[in-house]
């Protein structure tokens, strides 16, 4: 097994690539020119932590041959602690499984391809911030340094040209926009309005009407 550990690789990422790999997996093995984060078998899966548009032409290019499971997490928790002070709250923000389209509206053209499969994982992370003498102004010098997995609370599996139905919170009524999915789901506007984008981008969803500027939906088909 190669070993973990990359350039510049944070202890979340490393936490995670740990975490989802499956016994007897291979770490950072370099297939068509592209280092991997875990390898098992027929299977590459890659652990994006932030700026998924940043792999979009790895990952169009590993898709032509390979099977890929993407694993991004949302953290539906987390602690900001302080050093050296060492004092830790949990932070009022509450992620939800909805949020992980912020992150997929960089790859709508990838979404459904059939050798492609999401692992959404909603996380308990450590935010570790140091104060620094005039910056970060807002939050009065605090500066997140570091971020540490705590636990892995929940996993949302998407594959499919409709995998992505099954991010819609269960019970919505037909047709629905982005209002009506934030509140069903708990989760923010934008939110349901970038997994609403998602689901056209691959005809899960269809418009049908509008209502003032916004635009109701139905289905096309079940997940």
């Amino acid at each position: 097994m190669t070993a973990i550990g990359g350039l510049n690789e944070t202890p979340l990422h490393a936490a995670l690539k740990r975490a989802v790999a499956p016994d007897g997996a291979s770490f950072e093995v370099t297939i068509d020119g592209y280092v991997i984060d875990v390898v098992h078998e027929d299977l590459l899966i890659e652990v994006q932590t932030r700026n998924l548009g940043g792999m979009r032409d790895k990952l169009a290019r590993l898709l032509e041959g390979h099977r890929v499971r993407l694993v991004l997490p949302v953290t539906q928790h987390a602690w900001i602690v302080k050093r050296p002070a060492g004092t830790r709250r949990r932070s009022p923000k509450r992620g939800h499984p909805m949020d992980v389209a912020r992150e997929l509206v960089a790859i709508p053209h990838l979404l459904g391809h059939p050798n492609l499969e999401i692992d959404v994982l909603l996380i308990h992370q450590d935010e570790i911030r140091e104060h620094r003498e005039g910056v970060a102004w807002r939050r009065k010098g605090w500066v997140t340094v570091d971020r540490k997995l705590v636990a892995i609370v929940g996993q949302h599996r998407i594959a499919g040209t409709h995998g992505l139905l099954t991010l819609l919170p269960g019970g919505l009524s037909e047709p629905f926009g982005s209002a009506e999915v934030a509140k069903a789901a708990g989760a923010s506007r934008r939110s349901a309005q970038q997994l609403l984008y998602c689901l056209r981008s691959t005809a899960a969803i269809e418009p049908v009407d509008k209502i003032g500027n916004a635009v109701q939906y139905r289905r096309t088909a079940k997940p």
